[in-house]
């Protein structure tokens, strides 16, 4: 039985604690490992059933009919709870944020009608197109150009590790349109799937499967009425659609490290060893314990930030601090899970091995934990030349 006493936290409020419990029970009832073996329509059919069930609207704000802002604890909430679930489901429901959270944030009502509806009932698929072959956490070094040609944007380069690649309908891409050096000169476009100029180079396979690829762009023409916001402000778009989403990473993180809890406690107390189980053993105890304050651990940090960016807060050191003890430590938490499943936990398609390679790219994506060091010194010294 899963640990929910966090719930009654004073960071979160009764409709959290009410939309948790039915998340859980939508989850137990609808969420199984029994899928497709192709993994594309795998992943379409997650979105559509999170947003027939009504969940994706969390995920966006803006639209008609939609909230006006995205509660982040909210965000963080589901992806904990489908993460603990099924790291599939996960991924669908986090993408669909991602990838429309631009327009979320900073789209015109038109762009915001056009779009939001559709990838909330899950009806379009969205994309987040920032990294490059060579512009990773270094988006000033960019190099996908967009070049204004009448009413028209063109967009030459290409685009990598994008999540939903290639079952998107949609991408938000950002590319070079000079009008400063470095990240001062980025602007984010809405580029559909079917544009011509737009191609996938290839797919990507990763150790979790998960939609993944690289596009190419070739002269491909995009109306300016599909850029988001203004001109040059692109870097903008990004880290404010990042600062939304980095925490629900965390929370994601949280969800793996709890079920890892929840899968080894199970294991530790109906495993014999020596006629005895082995949570009688004190280096198991050990073990527990210290997975048990890790995972507490990470849920402060996660729902601190979140509650802090609820109250309209600037979250940036606080976000830093959850991805990275969140992510770091469900590693942590995992390994130790399979650890006690012995060689069971490394058999394939069990859930703690299932765990073991969903949990290694977190610490890498929408910020990689060496850059959330960065990110969390560089605010502490920022805090005391204030002082």
């Amino acid at each position: 039985m899963a640990d929910k006493t966090y719930l009654h936290w004073p960071f979160l409020e009764e409709r959290h604690r009410a939309l948790a419990s039915e998340l859980d029970e939508w989850s137990a009832n609808n969420l199984t490992h029994h899928r497709s073996p192709d993994l594309d329509t795998e992943c379409k059919r997650l979105v559509r059933m999170l947003g027939s069930a009504g969940w994706l609207k969390h995920a966006v704000a803006g639209g008609p009919s939609m909230d006006a802002a995205i509660d982040t604890r909210t965000l963080c909430l589901i992806r904990e709870i489908l993460a603990r679930h099924d790291g599939l489901a996960d991924f669908a429901f986090a993408m669909q944020g991602l990838g429309s959270g631009a327009i979320s944030l900073q789209g015109t009502p038109e762009q915001k009608e056009r779009y939001l509806p559709r990838v909330a009932r899950g009806d379009a698929i969205a994309a987040f197109a920032l990294s490059e072959p060579e512009a990773g956490s270094d988006v000033g070094a960019m190099q996908c150009s967009a070049r204004v040609a009448g009413d028209y944007a063109v967009i030459n380069g290409e685009k990598t590790w994008i999540s939903n690649g290639g079952i998107a309908d949609f991408y938000i891409v950002f590319a070079r349109t000079g009008e400063a050096e470095g990240a001062r000169g980025i602007s984010a476009f809405i580029v559909d799937a079917d544009t011509p100029g737009l191609e996938i180079a290839s797919r990507i396979d990763v150790i979790a499967p998960h939609p993944l690829a690289q596009l190419r762009f070739t002269d491909c023409r995009v109306p300016l009425t599909q850029r988001v916001g203004a001109s040059g402000e692109g870097f903008k778009v990004a880290m404010r659609t990042l600062d939304v989403f980095r925490t629900s990473v965390a929370a994601a993180a949280l969800g793996f490290a709890r079920r890892a809890l929840d899968e080894a406690l199970a294991r530790a107390t109906t495993r014999k060893l020596f006629n005895q189980p082995l949570a009688t053993f004190q280096i198991t105890q050990a073990k527990l314990a210290q997975m048990a304050t890790t995972v507490d651990s990470s849920a402060l940090l996660v729902y601190r930030a979140a509650w802090e960016r609820d109250r309209g807060n600037t979250i940036t050191r606080e976000a830093a601090m959850a991805k990275l003890a969140a992510t770091e430590g469900a590693q942590q938490v995992i390994d130790s899970a399979v650890q006690i499943f012995g060689g069971l936990g490394v058999v394939s398609e069990q859930p703690v091995e299932r765990l073991y390679r969903e949990i290694r790219s977190l610490r890498i994506y929408e910020g990689a934990s060496e850059v959330q060091l960065l990110i969390i010194a560089r605010e502490l010294i920022k805090g005391a030349a204030a002082t």
